[in-house]
């Protein structure tokens, strides 16, 4: 699809959704696959009302949780669909526009037997362009509404990061109904004139194949997509060499020291591990590029909004080890109708509003900021602090290891102690007891794992990240 379909592709599609009864402030879910036409769809809709993309993947409660939560006013299927989405849609009697994908890849048609009128008017700088939820590990999900302007302003930081020029493609490999792939991938993308190649959702079996078809000049994943990638390297060195990539970026979680150097050794290609989360519009730091300038380990330097620490408790910024906070035209004006949420996480201190994501973390002297763990998955062991990311990267480093989570498990005296469920590569072996005096020789003793689980496979979350809270729980240790 070139530039000027999609310009008219939007046109139509706003004209459409007015005939609907949509208008510019009215809020379109769409459940779709991943692919072009969801892509599509979100930024043609995005346009002329806001958008609400839904996990395809949920259950008919959780369509109608989302939907109510939401407040939609329609939702856009695929075209004899007939699954839990519209089964839930039926119970609030949305508007269903129907989805027909048409050639060449994004374009579409919608239809509906409904009929209305809608002020033709365009969406401002100030309206809400897409709203998502936050997971909801430890409670309720909270409605993050992004203004068109918070969209513009990451899709700008992301692509000045990267240097993206219209002879970049980007190979989507993300989840759609997810922050990472609608802003670093899609929107960073049409933002500086590129194209962008989006697959049908992550495959590691058919990620290689996908390459040669694709010809891309980057992709951006999660880290355990990367470390399924760098599974099947060794098979496809042909593609490799093929198809060279200008770069590889991760995001959405912490990446592994190790893995970013053997992706750079495999790829020859520089890894630009990216931070992010959903109230930011996606990015907020990012490694540099340029040969030698990622620091493994390192999440990178302050990438568009300004980033700071902050004291946990008390409102205000301080030097060295603290709560990263955040202040910039890409973060959120705060969460819908949540006053608890936006009091506990928002702040005033030198003149500035301040977000408070969550994260523990430091600056080094060269201003790249270095994660120590989310504070509510910081492991207290008998009033000892352990970051989960520290005991990741030295496990890690394992030859036998390919995936590895640390988290906490109950303990009765202590309250809580280290356990780690482990991957190990194909062909390898170890036991929990060399896993564990790999560690010992790297860690003081209080940090190694007194539990070491290794595992076919790790619970993922649906975004393919490891989810450290609650993990005792699902794996039988509670």
């Amino acid at each position: 699809m070139t530039y000027g379909q999609l310009n008219s592709l939007t046109r139509t599609v706003r004209t459409f959704l007015r005939s609907a009864g949509i208008g510019a402030q009215d809020r379109v879910a769409i459940v779709l696959p991943n692919g072009p036409e969801m892509a599509a769809a979100f930024v043609t809709v995005a346009q002329s009302a806001t958008t609400a993309p839904l996990n395809p993947a949920y259950k008919e409660d959780e369509f109608a949780f989302y939907l109510a939560d939401l407040k939609a006013r329609a939702i856009i299927l695929e075209a004899g669909y007939d699954g839990p989405a519209r089964a839930a849609a039926a119970r609030f009697d949305l508007t269903v526009l129907e989805l027909t994908a048409t050639e060449p890849a994004g374009t579409f048609t919608l239809s509906t037997n409904v009929t209305g009128t809608a002020v033709d008017t365009v969406p401002t700088a100030d309206d809400v362009g897409l709203i998502l939820h936050t997971s909801g590990t430890t409670s309720r999900p909270k409605i993050v509404p992004l203004l068109q302007s918070n969209i513009a302003a990451s899709a700008r930081h992301i692509s000045a990061s990267l240097a993206l020029t219209p002879a970049d493609r980007c190979m989507n490999v993300m989840p759609l109904f997810h922050i990472h792939g609608l802003i670093a991938a899609v929107s960073s993308s049409l933002a500086a004139g590129g194209s962008v190649w989006c697959a049908p959702g992550f495959d590691a079996l058919k990620f290689f194949g996908w390459m040669e078809d694709a010809q891309p000049t980057w992709y951006t994943a999660v880290p355990t997509m990367h470390q399924a990638i760098l599974a099947r390297a060794g098979r496809n060195a042909e593609t490799i060499a093929k198809v060279p990539l200008r770069f590889l970026r991760s995001s959405s979680a912490s990446l592994p020291g190790p893995v970013m150097e053997a992706l750079a050794d495999t790829f020859k290609a520089p890894v630009i591990e990216g931070y992010g989360m959903t109230e930011a519009a996606h990015q907020m730091a990012s490694n540099p590029l340029g040969a030698g300038k990622q620091k493994p380990g390192s999440v990178g330097i302050e990438a568009g909004p300004l980033v700071r620490v902050a004291h946990e408790v008390e409102n205000r910024l301080v030097a060295g080890v603290g709560e990263i906070v955040i202040s910039g035209p890409n973060v959120t004006p705060g969460y819908e109708g949540n006053p608890e949420a936006n009091e506990k996480n928002f702040f005033e201190a030198e003149n500035r509003r301040w977000f408070r994501t969550g994260d523990q973390g430091e600056f080094d002297a060269e201003g790249y900021l270095t994660l120590t763990g989310r504070l509510k998955e910081i492991i207290n062991r008998g009033g000892e602090k352990i970051s989960p990311l520290e005991v990741d990267g030295v496990l890690s480093a394992h030859p036998a290891v390919a995936q590895v989570v640390t988290f906490a498990i109950p303990h009765d005296k202590l309250g809580e102690d280290v356990g780690a469920a482990v991957v190990l590569k194909e062909g390898h072996t170890a036991t929990d007891r060399d896993i564990r005096d790999f560690a010992s020789a790297q860690l003081a003793a209080f940090k190694v794992p007194r539990k070491i689980l290794i595992l076919d496979d790790i619970p993922k979350g649906a975004t393919g990240k490891l989810q450290r809270i609650g993990l005792a729980e699902k794996l039988g240790l509670v």
